[in-house]
């Protein structure tokens, strides 16, 4: 029978799990009104495109924090 390996990471080092965010949903929303209004209206097109590129830029400015968060040194396992 063959060995199950399960490895771990050393002590003291932890996974890196990022925070749970809204944005994603928000600029899927965003996308969907933009592309809906695309055959509806004009403003439901403007209102989409202004929520997806609102929650893009939070989404990529909190995901720049949590990457300047994370240690630089990997080296050392």
């Amino acid at each position: 029978m063959a060995e199950i390996e399960t490895e771990a990471p050393p002590v003291g080092e932890e996974v890196h799990m990022p925070e749970p965010s809204i944005l994603p949903v928000a600029n899927a929303v965003g996308v969907t009104l933009a592309l809906v209004g695309i055959t509806l209206s004009l403003t439901v097109t403007f209102i989409g495109l202004a929520i997806f590129l609102t929650t893009l830029v939070a989404w990529i400015r909190a995901a720049s924090r949590e990457m300047s968060e994370l240690p630089l040194d990997h080296s050392s396992h």
